[in-house]
């Protein structure tokens, strides 16, 4: 290798070969990529004229999602459930909820089904009702020959209009399987959004074969499919959930499938073993902060904290693909548990429910940004020159095959090119270090020892930036919080804005302590000052921590009383 390029290395850098002895031929006193060319007599362009810098986004995620408490049920057990809601522990509970009317014989009653058989309506009425909701849950368990897990999560009270309950039974049910329920009845699973337009089958776990039943018959070439390292092109609407992911949602399915045979008298409908029975089913995206959920089609997972799937899928929640948070359910799920009788009555509450399912994805009518793709497999060599003039890249928008441009033409779905090929789409570190990292001050040294490594970065811009837009922003409102805080009774858990005259919770006589204490106040004090003292930060950064620092001594620190030691008084 060193002898097929030895000669092209030492003549463009000035020098030959003559009688076999190295020989200065040529001189510059030009810039270095000038001198280079001038020696070698060709043109050469640098490699990298410009290089860009990003900062982190969010940290990956995949998790479950959970309300606070992590309730399995939508069923209200007031104080009585204890400070984690406790069905089992909820023997007498006095709980607000509609009341409702049985529509074959008239009977008044707060649930969805009369012990006759008949359904009920809301009568517009809120009433108080005093339940044995653990005699209810072990009575309901033992009619549905179920087994009762140690722990069945209520909540407290229900916050929508009718104040409709769930089914106890769902929540024996949702339990048993280690599944949580959401404010509107369903069960879902978050991940960082990742967008994809081409995979192989060996990288999502799925077999060539199932690939077939499913559609994918042809490699992007249009060659059959017939090894797992062939590449194929994604389907709009299919997707690549994390095998965690996969894991709960196989969860859910069981739940779901217990909940037709043991609530419905039906029959099953997933039968799932596994994650891989999910292969082919339904699911609908949801993005928070909208109400208009994306049917999808599982075809795999990935071993990521992430969900794969393609941009338009992505937009289509309306989404910009860079990396956002969002839900996924099974679509049976949403279609059997959700409920707008569950809805919370405040503000947001129809928030990030799906009230609406788009079933088809249309992308002329999805965000531009994934309409901006660039769908070929190399760039034109024009290209490359034209962006060495620095035009505004509407310039160069003809040059480049846009999904823009396929707009109703019937093409805009598929027959999408790529520029470099990966070894696998998980391949990396499948956990960022910032969420290794547990400690704050951990994450800063990380950080500021790589400010110190590398070159490009200014380290103590780094430290004055940390400073000023994250530690000194946090104090203030820590400050602000602690004087504005409420206090909380240990017993029930109730909230007070002032200490009440009896200095007893009026509800049950439980103490009563702060939400906001000292330690969580000044938690970043001595960092910044670290921080501060470490690197030249400016004076100005100094002073306003050294006031800060004042201003907490005045709320914290009791002018009357001064601790001395022995030795101070001789």
């Amino acid at each position: 290798m060193l002898d097929r390029y030895a000669l092209p290395l030492i003549r463009c850098c000035g020098f030959d070969i003559m009688e076999g002895k190295l020989m200065e031929k040529r001189k510059s006193d030009a810039e270095p990529m000038e001198a280079v060319q001038e020696m070698a007599g060709i043109k050469i362009m640098p490699r990298s004229p410009y290089r860009i810098g990003a900062r982190m986004g969010r940290p990956e995620k995949a998790a479950e999602r959970k309300m606070k408490t992590s309730p399995h049920l939508l069923f209200p057990v007031g104080l009585a459930g204890g400070k984690e809601r406790l069905l089992l522990e909820a023997r007498k509970a006095d709980v607000e909820m509609g009341e409702r009317r049985c529509e074959v014989c008239g009977r008044r009653t707060y649930k969805s089904k009369c012990s006759c058989g008949g359904h009920t309506h809301f009568t517009g009425k809120i009433e108080t009702y005093s339940i044995n909701v653990a005699g209810e849950v072990r009575q309901i368990a033992s009619s549905m020959n179920a087994s009762l897990p140690p722990k069945i999560k209520g909540v407290i009270g229900l916050s929508s209009k009718a104040k409709t309950p769930e089914c106890i039974a769902k929540g024996i049910l949702r339990a048993s399987h280690g599944i949580f329920v959401f404010k509107d009845g369903t069960s879902r699973f978050d991940m960082t959004n990742m967008p994809l337009t081409h995979f192989k089958p060996y990288e999502i776990g799925t077999d060539v074969e199932t690939l077939k039943k499913l559609g994918y018959t042809h490699d992007y070439r249009g060659n059959p499919l017939e090894r797992d390292d062939q590449i194929c092109e994604l389907k709009p609407q299919d997707v690549i959930p994390s095998v965690k992911g996969g894991d709960y949602l196989a969860r859910v399915a069981k739940f779901i499938d217990d909940a037709l045979v043991k609530i419905y008298g039906m029959k099953p409908y997933y039968n799932v073993e596994s994650r891989k029975d999910l292969i082919g089913h339904l699911v609908a995206g949801l993005s928070p902060h909208t109400s208009a959920g994306v049917i999808g089609r599982i075809i795999g997972f990935i071993d990521a904290n992430v969900c794969c799937a393609h941009p338009f899928f992505h937009a289509a929640k309306r989404r910009n693909c860079d990396g956002d948070e969002d839900a996924m359910m099974l679509l049976f799920d949403t279609l059997i548990n959700f409920s707008k009788e569950y809805i919370p009555e405040g503000r947001g509450g129809k928030m990030d429910l799906p009230l609406v399912i788009a079933t088809r994805i249309y992308p002329s009518e999805i965000d531009k940004e994934a309409l901006n793709i660039d769908l070929m497999g190399t760039y034109p060599l024009e290209f490359y020159r034209k962006t060495l003039e620095f035009p505004h890249p509407k310039e160069l928008e003809n040059m480049i095959e846009l999904v823009s441009h396929r707009l109703g033409t019937g093409k805009e779905y598929s027959g999408f090119d790529f520029t470099h090929d990966t070894t696998s789409i998980s391949e990396g570190p499948k956990v960022s270090t910032y969420k290794k990292l547990e400690k704050m001050e951990e994450k800063l040294t990380a950080q500021l020892s790589l400010a110190v490594k590398i070159r490009a970065v200014d380290e103590e811009d780094v430290a004055s930036r940390v400073i000023q837009k994250h530690f000194l922003p946090d104090l203030v409102g820590n400050m602000r919080a602690f004087t504005r805080q409420q206090f909380r009774c240990i017993k029930c858990n109730t909230k007070y804005r002032r200490v009440p005259l009896k200095g007893v919770c009026p509800k049950c006589g439980g103490n009563l302590v702060l939400t906001v204490h000292e330690k969580s106040v000044k938690k970043y004090l001595e960092a910044a000052k670290k921080l501060a003292d470490d690197f030249n930060v400016s004076n100005y950064t100094k002073q306003r921590i050294l006031l800060y620092e004042k201003f907490m001594d005045s709320l914290f620190k009791n002018d009357k009383v001064k601790h001395a030691k022995l030795d101070d008084f001789f």
